[in-house]
């Protein structure tokens, strides 16, 4: 569901364009057509999504630096992290694949986090710059493509099919990439969008988002 600046929002499922009107804390609007619930009244919505947002980045770093696991088998032991593993399939042929886990474990939730940190940052003195709503579009992009769950899957499952050829010792990176997904999650519950927005200087004057016409859509709200 994307969020333009004045509020006016499509409902996902019937396609309804509403302006969603100003919600009290714990508030929800809802969608006068269908009834999907469309926005919630978030308090405090930057300042707990900045301090989850550092801690991703922070954790998001040390799963990639630190090793996701130890194999010992055979009197050898050897480790391996997230972009050594990328490296290795790419020696190995697997080029498709390294490509697409750097893409999607790497590169899309790192560019995420990134943005969405510069987004945060920027909007808590406004007038926020007018860059902060292109790169607001583009973090939630970057957050469709990040599939650091998928990865983390697919580790537990290696780990289960290793564990009966060598012995197995889970890494610092292993548990980081666990925190990684249930951080994502939680920036993604915070974070509101619409509290951002009236933060941008746009074009037609400071602070003021360009106008729509009324009959754009109707307003559904439970408050």
């Amino acid at each position: 569901m994307a969020y333009l600046p004045t509020d006016i929002v499509a409902c996902p499922d019937c396609d309804l364009l509403e302006r969603i009107p100003p919600l009290p804390p714990g508030g929800t609007a809802r969608c006068a057509r269908c009834g999907r619930a469309l926005a919630a009244g978030k308090p405090g919505s930057i300042d707990r999504t900045t301090a989850l947002a550092a801690a991703a980045l922070i954790v998001f770093l040390l799963a990639n630096a630190e090793p996701l696991m130890e194999l010992s088998a055979a009197g050898r032991e050897t480790t391996t992290t997230i972009l050594g593993g990328v490296r290795e399939m790419w020696r190995q042929g697997e080029r498709a694949s390294s490509v697409l886990v750097a893409l999607f474990a790497v590169a899309a939730p790192g560019l995420h986090i990134g943005f969405t940190l510069a987004v945060l940052l920027a909007a808590r003195r406004p007038p926020a710059p007018r860059w902060v709503g292109d790169m607001l579009r583009w973090a939630e992009v970057y957050g469709l493509w990040s599939m650091v769950e998928v990865m983390m899957l697919g580790i537990l499952v290696s780990l289960v099919k290793i564990a009966s050829l060598a012995a197995v010792t889970p890494g610092a990176g292993l548990y980081a990439v666990g925190a990684l997904v249930f951080l994502l999650a939680a920036m993604s519950a915070s974070f509101d969008p619409r509290e951002v927005w009236p933060r941008v200087r746009w074009r037609n004057g400071a602070g003021q988002p360009p106008s729509f016409p009324e009959a754009a859509g109707a307003a559904g709200g439970e408050r």
